[in-house]
C-alpha cells in the first residue's frame, strides 16, 4: 500500500515503542494520530517533531480502560484528518496480577486496554478503513501469551490471548478490504521494572544475544501496513529467536 497522503492511528504512541512506530509510519508517509492518556507533554512535542518534518499530527486524549472513549477517539480523529486507513493498536496495560490477589477491578482493565478497546475501536472505524481501496490493522501482542504465559501476569496474559484470537477472527471479518495482522514480540523495550539480573537470564535465552528495539517493531509494523498486501491473519514475532529456545 502505497503511504503517502495515508492517515495512521497508533494508539499509546507518545513514548517508548509507540513513538518509534509513529516516527516509522510519518517517515514512509503517513500523517499520523496517537493516542495518549498521561504523557501529555511527551505527545505534544511528538505532534510538533511529525509536524516538522512535514507530515499532518494529531493527539488524542483518551483512556483506553473505559470502552466509552470509542466514540471520542473516533469523532476526534475523523474530525481532524478526515480519514483512517492504518490502525496500529499498540497501546497495553502490562500490569503484575499475582495469583491469590488478582481482582475483579485488574481483570477488567486490562481487558479494556489490551482487548475490548482495540475491537470495539476497529468496528467503529471499519468502513473508514475499508474506503478508498482498504486498509491495514495491526495488532500488538507478546510471544508470552502465545502459550509461555507469564507467572504473576493472569490477567494480562487472558487479554492478550484474546487479541491473539482476534487477530484471526477481524482477519476474516474486515476481509476483503482491511487486512488484520499482529506483531509478538519478545523484548523490544526492557520493562522499567527489570534487574540487571534478569535482563541477563532473559538475553541468556536470546539466540541473537541481544534485546530488540523500537525500531526493531517499528519496522515489523512498517512492513505489514506498506509491503504485505497479501498477508491477513499473521503473527510476526520480533523476538530474536527466544520463541525457539
Amino acid at each position: 500500500m502505497k503511504l503517502e497522503g495515508r492517515v495512521a492511528l497508533v494508539t499509546g504512541g507518545a513514548q517508548r515503542v509507540g513513538r518509534a512506530v509513529a516516527l516509522r509510519l510519518a517517515q514512509a508517509g503517513c500523517d499520523v494520530a496517537i493516542t495518549f492518556r498521561h504523557s501529555a507533554e511527551q505527545a505534544r512535542r511528538l505532534v510538533s517533531e511529525i509536524r516538522s518534518s512535514g507530515r499532518r499530527a494529531w493527539a488524542i486524549k483518551a483512556d483506553l480502560s473505559d470502552p466509552r472513549c470509542v466514540g471520542h477517539i473516533r469523532n476526534e480523529l475523523l474530525g481532524s484528518a478526515g480519514r483512517i486507513d492504518v490502525l496500529v493498536h499498540n497501546a497495553s496495560e502490562f500490569t503484575a496480577t499475582p495469583w491469590g490477589s488478582l481482582s475483579a477491578e485488574d481483570w477488567s482493565r486490562q481487558m479494556s486496554v489490551n482487548v475490548m478497546v482495540p475491537v470495539l475501536l476497529t468496528q467503529a472505524l471499519r468502513e473508514e478503513l475499508a474506503a478508498d481501496g482498504g486498509g491495514r490493522v495491526v495488532h500488538f501482542l507478546d510471544i508470552h501469551v502465545m502459550g509461555r504465559p507469564r507467572v504473576g501476569y493472569a490477567a494480562y496474559n487472558a487479554s492478550k490471548a484474546a487479541l491473539l484470537e482476534m487477530t484471526y477472527t477481524l482477519a476474516l471479518e474486515m476481509a476483503p478490504h482491511v487486512t488484520v495482522n499482529a506483531i509478538a514480540p519478545g523484548v523490544v523495550e526492557w520493562a522499567q521494572a527489570m534487574t540487571e539480573a534478569q535482563k541477563r537470564s532473559y538475553l541468556a535465552r536470546v539466540p541473537l544475544e541481544r534485546p530488540g528495539t523500537p525500531q526493531d517493531a517499528a519496522s515489523a509494523v512498517l512492513f505489514l501496513v506498506r509491503d504485505a498486501d497479501y498477508l491477513t491473519g499473521q503473527i510476526i514475532r520480533v523476538d530474536g529467536g527466544r520463541w525457539l529456545t
